[in-house]
C-alpha cells in the first residue's frame, strides 16, 4: 500500500482508540467536574449575593467578604480552631512516628498490632462521637469513674468552656493518629538497614542513629503529615456535631462549624460561602508556603 494510505489509516487507528478511551472515562470525568468545578464556581457566585435559599438574590458585591473582618462569632471560632490545631497537628505526627517506630521492630503478632493501631481511623465519627460523650460523661463516664477510683477531683469534661476543646482534641488523637503512624511505617521500612547498622557501628548510640540517620530521611514525610494533618484540624466539623454541638457556651465552635450554622441554621447562605471560600484561601496559602519552604530547604513532600 502506498505510505500516504498507510498513514491515514495510523491516524484512523489512533483517532479510534483516543475516542474509545474518552467514551470510557467521560462519564467519570463529568460527574468529578459536576461535584467539584460546579458547585465551587455556583458557591464564589453566591458569596456575591444575599440569600436565603428562598428568596430572589440580590447581589452585594464584596460586602460578605468585608463582613469577615468584622465579625466577632467568626474571630472566636477562629480561635477555637487554631487552639484546636495547636493541640492536635504536633501531638498526632509525634504520636504517630512513636507507634511507627514501636511497631517497625520484630514483634510477636506484630501484623495484629499495626492493624488494632488503625481500627479508630476507619471507625465513623458518629461512632467515635458516641463513645466520647460516654467516655468523658461527668455523672458516669469512665473517665471519672478512674478519677473516683484514684480519690482524685472530677471534672466535667465536655461541659466546662475550658476542658471540652482539649477532650475534643485528645478522641481525634485516638481517631487520626493511625493515620501518621501508616505513614510513618511505610516510611521507616524504605529506609535501608544499612545505614542504622553503618552508624551504630561509627559508634552511635539508638538515639544518635535515630537523629541523625533515620530522622533525615523521614523529612519529607513529616512535612507531609504535618500539612495533611493542619488542613484536617482546621477543618473539623464531624466530631464537634457529634458531641458538643459547638458547646458549652460556643467554646467548641469551629470555623466549618461556624459556617453551617450560618448557612443552615441562620439561612445566610451568600455570607456562609464568603466563609467558605475563605477558608479555601487560608488553606490554599498555607500548604503552598509549606511546599515553597519545604523545597527550598531540599525536603520535597509533594
Amino acid at each position: 500500500a502506498p505510505v500516504p494510505s498507510r498513514r491515514r489509516a495510523s491516524r484512523r487507528d489512533r483517532t479510534r482508540r483516543a475516542l474509545t478511551g474518552w467514551g470510557f472515562v467521560s462519564p467519570a470525568t463529568l460527574i468529578v467536574l459536576g461535584l467539584s468545578i460546579v458547585p465551587a464556581v455556583w458557591a464564589f457566585v453566591l458569596s456575591l449575593q444575599d440569600w436565603n435559599g428562598f428568596s430572589t438574590p440580590v447581589g452585594v458585591g464584596l460586602d460578605n467578604y468585608r463582613r469577615l473582618v468584622s465579625d466577632a462569632d467568626l474571630h472566636a471560632a477562629v480561635g477555637h480552631t487554631l487552639f484546636y490545631t495547636a493541640l492536635f497537628v504536633p501531638a498526632s505526627v509525634l504520636l504517630g512516628l512513636g507507634l511507627a517506630l514501636l511497631l517497625n521492630r520484630p514483634l510477636f503478632l506484630v501484623g495484629v498490632y499495626r492493624t488494632a493501631i488503625f481500627l479508630p481511623f476507619v471507625a465513623s465519627a458518629a461512632a467515635t462521637g458516641i463513645l466520647t460523650t460516654y467516655l468523658f460523661n461527668p455523672q458516669f463516664g469512665l473517665a471519672n469513674t478512674v478519677l473516683r477510683a484514684l480519690h482524685l477531683p472530677q471534672q466535667a469534661w465536655l461541659e466546662d468552656p475550658s476542658q471540652a476543646m482539649v477532650v475534643i482534641a485528645l478522641m481525634s488523637l485516638w481517631g487520626q493518629a493511625a493515620f501518621t503512624t501508616v505513614i510513618y511505617l511505610a516510611a521507616l521500612q524504605d529506609i535501608p538497614t544499612e545505614l542504622t547498622e553503618a552508624a551504630r557501628i561509627d559508634g552511635c548510640n539508638r538515639w544518635q542513629a535515630f537523629w541523625h540517620v533515620t530522622f533525615p530521611q523521614l523529612a519529607p514525610v513529616t512535612v507531609f503529615c504535618t500539612v495533611w494533618q493542619t488542613i484536617g484540624a482546621i477543618q473539623l466539623f464531624d466530631l464537634v456535631y457529634t458531641t458538643t454541638r459547638g458547646g458549652p457556651l460556643n467554646a467548641t465552635e469551629t470555623i466549618v462549624y461556624y459556617l453551617w450554622q450560618t448557612a443552615f441554621k441562620g439561612l445566610e447562605f451568600g455570607y456562609a460561602s464568603a466563609v467558605a471560600y475563605g477558608l479555601f484561601a487560608v488553606t490554599l496559602l498555607i500548604t503552598l508556603g509549606v511546599v515553597l519552604y519545604s523545597r527550598r530547604a531540599k525536603v520535597q513532600a509533594f
